[in-house]
């Protein structure tokens, strides 16, 4: 018999097509922004206010950030939270509305960046309607999984519940006081206090949001996909107490350059310095869970997403403290160097595990395989080919920059230099957005084809 999509699991299918499509077109957002740094005089866009450079950018960040990885994660969480506890969602009917409610968000927020109304602050651009309604999803999700869990008939909670809820406590707090919500009329306060809530937002946004929820669905997927139980529960509680403990401070490492106090910047530098404690907790853990058993790995399609998310987490997690010292700055601060690293976290580390669970739990709530496992495959190492030379690339451009800036070379001396790399650039853009197009199809028609047999056809 065909299970088909239950109720409950209604509004984790409902964010994982939304992720999907929110990928594809901030994928194409992401190519926008290639093609204008090849061809900045190109007639396609030149002159058109809603495909310039200054708006599309942060319309991609934001799509990339909530609408294609947030929406995979909370999504999981709608199905990972009630399946640990032992209890139906509460409500899905509350969860069907924060799936409309977060779409609505990131809609209108790419809407009127495009029409020019932004906060000028990175990742927390959104005016602030659009925050309020942002923070209503986070609290109705907050609310809703919350009641499942007293419901539950499990009373000793798994490690992704405590990431599930610090993630949504803490992000609704830094998006809060990050986007200075109770200033509407400019998103923000002032003077050098401002650019120390906007980096304690911006850098937080990626490792208070994206961070716990995706080593949250990491220490639920791997074990089963395994077949084995998790190493330690001690280590992953130390894990998660450390990375709360050391990561709402660490912001200010992006301010090194400026008037900060030189206070602050000890405890930011200080402070990443300490974050490779929670990440060894982390990797150390899954490690030793799954040794042994990498086979199992490989033949599960989530699986291997999540498998290769951590590994760009290991990655992103070395060099993120490395170039928060002072000496390291000096070279790579403001150049590409830094966009490599912005995407290998989101779409790398975090974006990674956000498909793995859409991969890992979509035949779990439609009771029926995905759609087509090679197309998952070609996505994988399109992405995975993709973002890699896109890393390498970039990594280059930014020691080309920040060396040539060091020696005292003019921008418009350097600029010829890091062309041929901006044409590569584009050339694996090409290929995640090609990704993000199979992706969305297969995933629409994994959903199609579960609805066709619920209603029999």
């Amino acid at each position: 018999m065909v299970r088909t999509v239950e109720e409950g699991h209604r509004p984790v299918a409902g964010f994982f097509l939304s992720s999907l499509a929110w990928f594809f077109v901030a994928a194409l957002g992401g190519l926008i922004l290639a093609f204008a740094m090849v061809a900045p005089d190109l007639p396609l866009y030149r002159n058109v206010p809603w495909l310039m450079f200054g708006r599309v950018r942060p319309m991609h960040t934001n799509m990339m950030i909530f609408g294609f990885v947030g929406s995979a994660l909370l999504g999981a969480m709608y199905y990972i939270v009630p399946r640990l506890v032992r209890a139906p969602l509460f409500s899905p009917e509350a969860g069907r509305i924060a799936v409309w409610a977060w779409n609505i968000t990131v809609a209108s927020g790419t809407v009127l960046l495009g029409f020019g109304y932004s906060q000028s602050r990175e990742y927390a651009e959104w005016v602030w309607p659009v925050d309020i309604l942002l923070l209503f999803v986070l609290a109705i999700t907050f609310y809703n999984l919350l009641r499942t869990v007293v419901s539950g008939r499990e009373k000793l909670l798994y490690v992704s519940v405590w990431y599930a809820f610090g993630a949504l406590v803490f992000t609704f707090f830094i998006y809060f006081f990050g986007n200075a919500v109770w200033n509407p009329s400019t998103g923000a306060i002032t003077g050098m206090a401002d650019g120390i809530l906007a980096w304690f937002y911006g850098h937080g946004i990626v490792g208070l949001f994206l961070t716990p929820l995706a080593i949250g669905i990491s220490y639920y997927v791997m074990p089963i996909v395994c077949r084995g139980p998790l190493f330690s529960h001690t280590l992953s509680l130390v894990g998660f107490w450390t990375i709360l403990m050391f990561y709402p401070h660490i912001g200010t490492h992006h301010l090194l350059q400026t008037p900060a106090p030189t206070w602050l910047k000890v405890v930011a530098i200080t402070g990443s310095m300490g974050m490779l404690i929670p990440v060894a907790t982390v990797l150390v853990n899954i490690w030793l869970s799954i040794k042994g058993r990498l086979g199992y790995i490989h033949d599960d399609l989530g699986g291997k997403f999540v498998f290769a998310g951590l590994v760009w987490y290991l990655v992103v997690c070395l060099q993120g403290p490395f170039q928060s010292l002072p000496s390291v700055q000096r070279i790579t601060h403001l150049t590409n160097w830094v966009v490599a690293h912005s995407h290998i976290a989101v779409l790398g580390f975090s974006g990674f595990i956000a498909l793995g669970a859409v991969y890992f739990l979509l035949p779990r709530i439609t009771g029926r395989p995905l759609y087509s496992r090679k197309l998952v495959d070609i996505q994988y190492w399109l992405l995975l080919t993709g973002l890699t030379g896109f890393f390498i690339v970039l990594t280059m451009a930014g020691l080309i920059q920040g060396s040539g800036w060091r020696w005292g070379r003019v921008v418009y001396n350097i600029l010829p230099e890091l062309h041929v790399y901006w044409i590569y650039r584009l050339g694996f853009g090409v290929m995640i957005a090609a990704g993000a197009a199979i992706g969305l199809y297969n995933v629409a028609m994994s959903l199609r084809q579960a609805r066709e047999e619920e209603q029999g056809l």
